[in-house]
């Protein structure tokens, strides 16, 4: 498993292939999954972590289920720029996963997307409890979203000019 870049992926993807969006958070692992096209980032069941091992097999039968070419991971920048112990620790995260699948990972700045997400909830106003049982999974897909429209915008940039 390699840990790639944005623009990595882009050549590395084949057409067809989806894309995970993970958001990790130290209870629960917020998944989305992009549609063939790698248009739209849609929220998943969340995973509720239990130990490593046991969050990792979780995460590989959906990446199986889904048929998962990438995973998108937020990593959680504190707003100076910096990494805290989040970042730290969804680093470590990453690092442990390249011991079990070959499937790689790109590191997505999530600031505000825990922000973004809960607004959107409470604009189609899901009540409390349901927004805390979706809050992660919708932060992924705010996460996933942000690379798809990456993704769309480096295809754009490297496509033969027609207009010439």
């Amino acid at each position: 498993m390699a840990v790639l870049t944005i623009d990595e992926l882009a050549s590395a993807l084949l057409p067809g292939q989806a894309i995970g969006g993970l958001d990790l958070g130290t209870k629960t692992i917020g998944i989305s999954v992009s549609d063939l096209g790698r248009r739209f980032a849609t929220p998943r069941e969340v995973i509720k972590r239990v130990k490593f091992g046991i969050d990792a097999e979780a995460l590989l039968g959906i990446a199986a289920k889904e048929k998962i070419a990438a995973f998108v991971i937020g990593l959680p920048i504190n707003m100076d720029g910096s990494e805290g112990p989040r970042a730290q620790a969804t680093r470590a995260f990453v690092r442990n996963m390249a011991q079990k699948t070959d499937i790689p990972f790109v590191y997505w700045d999530e600031r505000l997307s825990t922000v973004a997400a809960e607004r959107a909830l409470i604009e189609m106003d899901v009540s409390r409890k349901k927004r805390a049982d979706r809050i992660d999974s919708a932060a992924a897909s705010f996460i996933l979203q942000g690379a798809l429209d990456r993704l769309t915008s480096l295809a754009k940039d490297a496509a033969p000019d027609s207009a010439d």
